[in-house]
């Protein structure tokens, strides 16, 4: 990531904090950044199947898994 897309990154979520469940505050906000095709992507596939991208990579990372067992 380039001194620039960090500046750009740290900016986004400075006007934009991850809402937090008080109920689940033990459990650590994780945030990834990924390219723009791929988040294009999941925002396309979790539109069409009525999910958010974070279902759609939670589900291909257990296939991944699945598949190495």
């Amino acid at each position: 990531m380039t001194d620039e897309e960090y500046d750009v990154l740290e900016d986004e979520v400075t006007r934009n904090p991850p809402k937090v469940d008080p109920t689940k505050a033990r459990h650590p906000v994780r945030m990834i950044s990924v390219d723009d095709l791929s988040a294009d992507w999941l925002r396309i596939k979790a539109a069409a199947g009525h999910t958010t991208p974070e279902a759609i990579i939670g589900e291909l990372v257990r296939k991944e898994i699945a598949a190495t067992v």
